[in-house]
């Protein structure tokens, strides 16, 4: 099976030894994303929504990258610092899927990189 590397501008750069993602066969799988602005590579100011917007856009530009779009992605794997915060995820992952929806999982963190509130990870199947 031949595996390679995606990699876009238009989502932030890693900031570890990783891969934005990487396509193994017709899967993809993504790295997770944190509210960073692709531009400057810096965490986005504001709450809950705007993180987990800005992590969707990352998400979304990354798919486009790899040849796909939001609505080819099987799976998700979202990450809150405050399950508080579940309510808020929920609504804006809905402005950006239509059923069917991915499976998913939230897990509550103690913490994440640059003090982010959310970083969200997901796997991606192409025809």
């Amino acid at each position: 099976m031949s595996r390679s590397t995606i990699s876009t501008e238009q989502a932030p750069a890693a900031i570890g030894p990783y891969s934005q993602a990487v396509r193994a066969g017709n899967t993809v799988y993504f790295s997770g994303q944190i509210p960073l602005d692709p531009a400057t590579g810096v965490l986005v100011d504001g709450d809950i929504n705007t993180q987990t917007r800005r992590v969707f856009d990352n998400l979304d530009a990354v798919a486009k990258a790899a040849g796909g779009s939001l609505a080819h992605i099987a799976r998700v794997g979202i990450y809150v610092t405050d399950l508080a915060n579940f309510a808020a995820v929920n609504a804006v992952m809905a402005e950006y899927f239509q059923q069917p929806y991915p499976a998913r999982s939230t897990i509550e963190v103690a913490g994440l990189p640059k003090s982010a509130q959310v970083e969200i990870d997901a796997v991606m199947v192409l025809e």
